[in-house]
């Protein structure tokens, strides 16, 4: 197999020139990134979804800049050649801007980030420009943004009423002004996803649950494969069902100990017999 080169934000604009579809997905841990950069994905987001996933939390909020590091540490190690972008968790951005540049240059600098990724539109704009201005790349993140759930009213499609979907449009534009070198729209109805997509000069438009007319795709690797219990997102679509295969070998696995039959004399090893009865004289 011919070695991967690494996705770069060159490799990525020439991919929307070329109206070629970006792929991008969740990721949270080594293995799992090994075998997406085996799989061509572009780019993966170490996201503070990751709170909800592997953590076990309700929410994204409780994620901490901490628990960033560790995880897209991980990532990079299994993914040297995929565009890597790090999410920044709860508060560390939304305080100041230097709050936003310092936690921005730990994802770079600490865990080899190629971006971040930041929630908010307008407002935001200062943050994006501080963090672009210091030579970071920056995402932003609109539509529906977690760590705004409770203020948004729950997990809820964004900009379906004509006076929200022009405020979305508008942050979008707000962002690319500030500098951002891509937006991801979730849950933004796909008309108006697409009139975003057709807006931007120099900005990528990546779509979660907002339509086919972006510059590519982003999905919850979780949601994919079936591996998150709680729910099941209605954008998410099932490309092989992980989690029912895992939960069916552990059940057999827990049967199997039960009854005796494993393990088996293939699963465990022994010492020879002459091993054994001089360490019985040895014990004697």
């Amino acid at each position: 197999m011919t070695e991967r080169k690494k996705v770069t934000l060159l490799k990525l604009f020439k991919k929307m020139e070329n109206n070629e579809p970006i792929s991008w997905l969740t990721c949270y841990d080594y293995p799992t990134a090994y075998l997406q950069d085996e799989a061509g994905v572009d780019m993966i987001l170490v996201g503070d979804s990751l709170g909800m996933t592997m953590l076990g939390y309700d929410s994204t909020l409780p994620v901490t800049m901490d628990d960033m590091m560790r995880h897209t540490q991980a990532v990079r190690r299994g993914a040297p050649n995929v565009f890597l972008i790090g999410d920044m968790p709860y508060m560390s951005y939304q305080p100041s801007v230097e709050s936003a540049i310092r936690n921005a240059g730990r994802f770079m600098s600490e865990a080899g980030c190629d971006a971040i990724k930041l929630e908010g539109g307008a407002e935001m704009g200062d943050r994006v420009r501080g963090i672009v201005d210091a030579g970071i790349p920056a995402f932003g993140h609109l539509g529906l943004t977690p760590q705004s759930v409770s203020a948004l009213g729950g997990f809820r499609v964004q900009g379906k009423g004509a006076l929200q979907a022009k405020k979305i449009i508008d942050d979008a534009k707000a962002l690319e002004n500030a500098g951002a070198i891509g937006i991801l729209l979730e849950m933004v109805p796909d008309r108006v996803c697409k009139i975003i997509t057709e807006l931007a000069e120099n900005c990528m438009i990546m779509s979660l649950g907002s339509g086919p007319d972006a510059h590519g795709q982003l999905l919850i690797y979780h949601d994919m494969f079936g591996l998150y219990p709680k729910f099941k997102p209605r954008m998410a679509k099932v490309f092989g069902n992980a989690g029912e295969v895992i939960l069916n070998g552990l059940t057999q696995y827990v049967n199997e100990v039960v009854d005796r039959t494993f393990p088996q004399p293939e699963n465990y090893f022994q010492i020879k017999d002459e091993e054994y009865e001089e360490l019985l004289e040895i014990l004697d």
